[in-house]
């Protein structure tokens, strides 16, 4: 998630001085700016914005929607999803990466559009459902906020979600988010077996804090917790809630182009979290001396 200073002008200076930490949350421009929807392997598409990812899982029963986004951003994911064929109104699950409005804001729109099934890992719920009003980070930020939405079915970590012969499962990856959660599946795609792994967010946010965290006590341990999780696992197809976690622009003009699937990519994968684990680090140590 970006993060960026979002200008008052309303409000009297000294007031802006005041509320100024409150309000830093601000949307991305590329949240909002369109990108080609395209197809990635097997029954795996993407159909997210520039700036923001997400996916659609095709099935003989109906469709899968990772990521809902921002609530302006559903008629673009509706057209996404049209422009390749198929009919937003079989969306029948809605999945997110993390409660986060940038991922989960127009999901209330979607169950109303679609009548989808909104899943949820169990320790994001209380936020999704209170539109983002008990994150431990961005509750008390009006701009963070949005629609809250009910959660139809609880995830817990290794969960399995399953439709029309294609199953996904649930992996708890906590630290950005309490309930963050990073989906792995596999696809099919010219007589071959991929594993993919759509990361859910191993950021450390401007803001949060490592250490004596009142509202989030164990953050450090859930991250380490993510690494261990996300080393683990058996990745071929390197994806995630934004794109340029796995270098979405660079990759999109090598498809088709008679070489390699792109997004093929294990030493990718292995590289970024390495590169977001150091960095990971160097944040803890820094607050810790910090706190001395």
């Amino acid at each position: 998630m970006l993060n960026s200073a979002s200008i008052l002008c309303r409000l009297p200076i000294l007031a802006l001085c005041a509320v100024a930490g409150a309000f830093a949350q601000s949307n991305a421009p590329e949240w909002t700016e369109p990108f080609p929807s395209f197809h990635i392997a097997g029954n795996l598409y993407y159909v997210g914005s520039k700036g923001l990812a997400s996916y659609l899982v095709t099935t003989a029963q109906g469709n899968i929607l990772i990521n809902s986004d921002l609530e302006a951003n559903v008629p673009m994911l509706r057209a996404s999803i049209e422009k390749l064929g198929f009919k937003f109104h079989d969306t029948k699950i809605l999945l997110i990466s993390h409660a986060h409005w940038d991922h989960d804001a127009g999901s209330a729109m979607i169950k109303e559009m679609t009548g989808a099934k909104y899943i949820v890992m169990d320790k994001d719920v209380p936020v999704v459902e209170s539109g983002g009003k008990s994150d431990f980070q961005y509750g008390n930020v009006p701009t963070s906020l949005y629609r809250p939405a009910k959660v139809d079915r609880i995830l817990h970590d290794g969960d399995k979600v399953r439709l029309g012969g294609t199953t996904l499962v649930a992996q708890l990856t906590p630290g950005h988010t309490k309930g963050c959660t990073t989906w792995t599946l596999k696809v099919k795609e010219g007589g071959k077996s991929y594993h993919v792994v759509i990361v859910g967010s191993p950021n450390v946010n401007p803001g949060y804090k490592l250490v004596g965290n009142s509202a989030y006590p164990q953050i450090a341990e859930d991250y380490e917790r993510m690494w261990r999780v996300l080393k683990s696992l058996s990745c071929d197809i390197f994806l995630g809630a934004h794109g340029d976690y796995f270098g979405l622009e660079q990759k999109y003009p090598l498809m088709n182009q008679g070489v390699s699937n792109p997004f093929v990519d294990p030493k990718g994968y292995k590289n970024y979290i390495a590169q977001k684990e150091q960095d990971f680090r160097a944040e803890l140590s820094r607050q810790k001396l910090a706190t001395k």
